[in-house]
């Protein structure tokens, strides 16, 4: 779909709610409404939404990772699981 048709006035999301709503469930596309002819909010369904929220949840655990990474705060999967087992036995 042509990105330009993802743009709509303030006007526009007024006079058809209903319709962007139908579409806005059929289309993992968002919708940029604009006012005054400049960019205000950007309108998703709400699975979109959340499959956004879960995809930058991931990126921050791998960044997180990656920054502990270069810290050096890191140990070999061999030691992690031994500790584990070790924790497991005395509990």
């Amino acid at each position: 779909m042509n990105p330009s048709s993802r743009i709509k006035p303030i006007s526009y999301l007024k006079a058809h709610a209903a319709e962007i709503m139908r579409h806005l469930q059929d289309q993992a596309e968002p919708l940029v409404i604009t006012q005054n002819g400049e960019a205000k909010a950007v309108m998703q369904s709400i699975e979109s939404y959340e499959e956004t929220q879960e995809t930058m949840a991931l990126l921050k655990i791998l960044a997180l990772g990656s920054r502990q990474i270069d810290e050096g705060k890191v140990q070999s999967a061999t030691s992690a699981i031994a500790r584990l087992r070790k924790n497991r036995i005395s509990d």
